[in-house]
């Protein structure tokens, strides 16, 4: 804060430094050479050398090594001529207590010949291995690990250790019952099943200072399969894991009296009075399972509730509060309240807050705003301290992150101020407040920014969730709420205002989208406020309605919503689909994979097409097509659409304006019914691979259309694949293609393409691309459909429509930055032109500002759409090019990374020796080129006959019927 004042700056730690900055470089992926220059730098003491030679093995460095290993046998040879020197100076001691994988991979490293190491796949089997769930077996009353190489190396190299047997832990809920503070969850040892109380105990126990005793709370195993459903170790059961552990307040306080007893002889033996000081407590549990005994933190609270525990008074000042610490631990702190804001005020350019503290006697004292110290008042008062705190409303203002207060009379620790019973306030100053909040532990939190919209009822009715708040911004201009996914996906929900109040509803079950509706898709919703000056405004909850707050789960058409406020007050829409509890978790996906789907591969075919679209994530493209052909001839046999996360419903014939009596069968990707529709369907039309557990069997047949002709490489062509040994993912994609039975080829050009890149030898069918049949409709009935298009985007009639479509980036998927600069777009082409951004699937979706100009489609439907409502087209490298030309319409390259894209990814095609319309590397030039495109279309025209007929030649509007008739007859 921009009050003259210094800021404190913390004492360095070289251990702590050292291993930041080895966490950091490994984060980054800097070249090996340079982590291991900051691991063996000199300078730390024996001790201090064994702790960090254990974290980073342990940790970042051993985690790098493994990923290092599997990447071939040059980077193999650069690990190990790295790795070999600095295991030689690492304690035994450290290399016998790492986690069983690396204690192996640091023994074979030191002990076998470095050219077998390099040219064998002995490193990567057994990293491989070790990063999935491995079997773990006992041997009189010790437990090892079933990794590779077990009859060639010693027996003790397996034993698991204190590192491997680490407790996987749950809390659900922390309460006080009866004056006794609960907690309970569920702690189990990864591998080890718990299916009775039989040879099963756990107990919590809470440790603080190292010379007061520990607290040993009283813990029972209860039943808890939600456990068992959650677990990633496939075939264990930990329906048993479940506990429930109490504590009496008076276990802490006895303990914290004598420590502060002691620590206030130690004051007064300095000349300095006694303070009350706050004892931490950290929370472990000690697991005694099948003669295996460990002990790790409490960790892992369940989002809403659980992660703002109630705190409990338990005398004058003095407070019990269960805390989480940043890496989700669970910590029980007995804290006096040395320091209590008793008053908040403005006073003109000033926030005055009044501050006392109980029992202290002081005149002089500083007070701290973060990191910040300032000068304030101290005046002696009966029964302890005033402090008065002036703070400067500009200088509040200029601030972006919110801070904590402190008290730190002279000769005494830093006091946190604690809220108390004070109501909290928020003061406005324009179109921007300043807020005295608490945070989760009762403590003062003093911020500014723009005015937020605080929720402070929260009501289910039906499926609908209707809010109510607090939004003091001046004016009554029209808001909305954004909910947003970690996607990238949005919604916009309206907010209707009435002075200061407003409300919302959200109905997740049926959110509008182009004129239909659609569920939220599963994950976590966050929201916020789209502010006219062009910044997200967080939405948060009123602390005083936390407590009467639902985050019960509400079930909607099989889909389940939790309404929570998560980090203490930020809430959050939780969406999930409801499912059987035998198809949760990796149990359940283990016997859906390894039992029922092989039985019912072997039950009789049935005279079914199963429709497969990106997953069954769209309703869309060739699959589409190829399914309303058939509807279209009438076909009433058993059709078969997989949906994922209830992304589409999939329309009857009713529906498609065809009459009624076909009706098609909607099944949930991952569910039981989606194995037994894979294994038991006579037909099966994908675009895209099927689930690697899926192999066609010999009287299947296989469709497979893809997405498209490729401009950059797929497949066996992608620069990982040439990799020696082959990675996973091409034995998965030779699997995947030995089972296909035949492939859609857009061009005489693309088979041969498709052919290399997947390695396939099987039947092409060159018909063109069923999805293009819409762009090439009867003009006046392309026209007609064209028409509902814009309708359904909300497009003025007569402006020129350019739809920018790039492909995704590899190397920046995270990246949802709209490339092209839309403002300068907006001035250069006017009103009569309209902006339409489709980013990729695969890429993060963009922020596009709806201001007439600019739209986002990127969640549109079907593309088939908007390059029928198209005139212009900009896209990169992606396949959308060879579809747009089937319209003739003009086109624009904008390849502002085609160096880089060519050497990361690369391309099948020249695009300045091919492409019919102009490359160009800046937003500038795009929105030049849009301007004189009537001059650059006649520019292009010979270029864009020939790239049709050589791309395009067969999308002619009888692609679909092609394919129908081939495969169906």
């Amino acid at each position: 804060m921009p009050t003259g004042a210094t800021p404190e700056r913390p004492s360095g730690d070289l251990l702590a430094e050292r291993l930041r900055t080895v966490q950091d470089l490994c984060e980054r992926g800097e070249p090996l050479d340079k982590i291991m220059a900051i691991v063996r730098a000199e300078g730390l003491s024996p001790n201090d050398r064994r702790t960090f030679d254990a974290e980073v093995l342990g940790g970042p460095l051993g985690s790098r090594i493994e990923t290092l290993v599997k990447r071939g046998p040059e980077r193999r040879r650069e690990v190990l001529g790295h790795l070999l020197p600095y295991l030689r100076t690492v304690d035994s001691r450290v290399k016998r207590e790492l986690p069983v994988a690396r204690r192996i991979l640091c023994h074979l490293v030191e002990s076998r010949d470095q050219e077998e190491l390099i040219e064998s796949d002995i490193l990567q089997k057994l990293v491989t291995a070790a990063s999935e769930p491995y079997k773990r077996v006992r041997k009189g009353l010790r437990w090892y690990a079933e990794l590779p190489l077990r009859d060639e190396l010693p027996a003790e190299l397996y034993r698991l250790r204190r590192a491997d047997l680490v407790p996987v832990t749950q809390i659900d809920e922390i309460s006080w019952v009866n004056g006794r503070l609960t907690v309970s969850g569920h702690a189990y040892l990864a591998g080890l099943s718990v299916r009775s109380r039989k040879f099963n105990r756990a107990t919590v126990v809470l440790r603080g200072p190292r010379w007061l005793p520990p607290v040993r709370l009283r813990t029972r195993r209860v039943l808890k399969p939600e456990a068992t459903y959650g677990a990633r170790e496939p075939g264990c059961n930990y329906d048993w894991s479940g506990f429930v552990a109490e504590m009496r307040p008076w276990s802490l306080r006895w303990r914290a009296a004598v420590r502060n007893t002691v620590r206030a002889a130690k004051r007064r033996l300095r000349g300095r009075p006694s303070v009350k000081d706050t004892t931490t407590w950290r929370a472990e549990i000690v697991i005694w399972s099948r003669r295996a005994r460990a002990v790790g933190l409490l960790r892992g609270p369940v989002t809403g509730a659980t992660e703002r525990p109630p705190g409990r008074e338990i005398g004058p000042r003095r407070w019990i509060r269960p805390v989480w610490t940043s890496d989700r631990a669970l910590q029980v702190v007995l804290q006096p309240t040395r320091a209590e804001l008793t008053d908040v005020r403005r006073e003109g350019d000033t926030v005055e807050l009044t501050v006392f503290l109980p029992g202290r006697s002081a005149s002089k004292g500083h007070v701290r705003l973060g990191g910040h110290r300032m000068a304030a008042d101290f005046t002696p008062v009966e029964g302890g301290t005033e402090v008065v705190i002036g703070l400067a409303i500009p200088a509040l203002l200029s601030e972006k992150d919110s801070r904590r207060l402190w008290v730190e009379p002279k000769g005494d620790p830093a006091a946190t101020v604690m809220i108390g019973s004070l109501p909290e306030r928020r003061f406005i100053v324009e179109d921007r407040e300043i807020t005295v909040l608490r945070d989760r532990r009762d403590r003062v939190v003093i911020s500014a920014h723009r005015i937020r919209p605080v929720i402070t009822s929260a009501r289910w009715s039906g499926g609908v969730l209707e809010l109510e708040g607090s939004y003091p911004e001046p004016g009554d201009e029209s808001r909305s709420i954004t909910l947003r996914h970690r996607t990238g996906a949005s919604y916009r929900v309206p907010m209707k205002r009435s002075g200061e109040h407003f409300t919302a509803r959200i109905e997740p079950g049926a959110m509008p989208r182009f004129g239909e509706t659609v569920p939220l898709s599963s994950g976590t919703w966050t929201m916020s406020m789209w502010h006219p000056a062009g910044e997200p405004v967080p939405v948060r909850f009123d602390h005083r309605a936390l407590d009467t707050l639902d985050e019960n789960v509400h079930e909607v058409d099989g889909r389940e919503y939790r309404f929570v406020a998560t980090r203490f007050d930020v809430p959050v829409l939780v969406v999930e689909e409801s499912k059987p509890d035998d198809e949760k978790g990796a149990a359940g996906l283990y016997r859906l994979q390894r039992s029922f789907y092989p039985a019912q591969r072997s039950e009789p075919l049935r005279e079914a097409t199963v429709y497969v679209a990106y997953d069954g994530r769209q309703y869309e493209g060739n699959v589409r097509a190829i399914y309303e052909e058939r509807v279209r001839r009438g076909d009433d046999g058993e059709h078969i659409w997989i949906v994922k996360d209830g992304a589409f419903v999939p329309p009857g014939s009713a529906e498609l304006g065809l009459g009624s009596g076909i009706r098609p069968r909607v099944v949930r990707a991952g569910s039981r019914e989606h194995y037994e529709a894979l294994a038991r369907s006579r037909y099966i039309v994908t675009n895209a691979f099927l689930p690697s557990w899926f192999r066609a069997r010999e009287d299947q047949t296989v469709v497979q259309t893809w997405n498209g002709t490729p401009v950059k490489h797929v497949g066996n062509d992608l620069p990982h694949m040439a990799r020696d040994p082959k990675p996973p993912i091409w034995h998965r994609q030779a699997a995947e293609v030995r089972g296909w039975s035949l492939l859609v080829s857009q061009s005489p050009w693309a088979t041969p393409v498709l052919r290399k890149a997947f390695g396939y030898r099987g039947e092409v069918l060159e018909s063109g691309y069923p999805r293009n049949d819409v762009l090439c409709l009867p003009a006046a009935e392309r026209e007609e459909l064209a028409a509902a298009v814009r309708r359904r985007i909300g497009l003025p009639d007569d402006a020129r429509v350019v739809l920018y479509a790039p492909t995704y980036r590899d190397y920046d998927r995270k990246n949802s930055k709209v490339k092209i600069n839309l403002q300068q777009a907006a001035k250069a082409l006017g009103r009569d032109h309209v902006l339409l951004v489709r980013h990729h699937s695969m890429q993060a979706t963009p922020v596009v500002p709806q201001d007439g100009f600019a739209y986002d489609v990127t969640a549109y439907p079907d593309m088939a759409d908007l390059l029928l409502v198209a005139d212009v087209l900009i896209t990169d490298y992606s396949s959308a090019m060879f579809d747009f030309a089937v319209t003739g319409r003009p086109m624009i390259f904008y390849a502002y990374d085609m160096e880089r894209f060519a050497a990361k990814r690369g391309l099948y095609l020249d695009l300045a020796a091919h492409v019919p319309g102009p490359v160009v590397t800046t937003s500038r030039e795009v929105i030049d080129a849009v301007r004189r495109i009537d001059t650059l279309r006649s520019k292009y025209a010979d270029r864009y006959d020939t790239f049709r007929a050589t791309f395009a030649p067969k999308d002619d509007g009888k692609a679909t019927r092609r394919v129908v008739d081939h495969v169906f007859g």
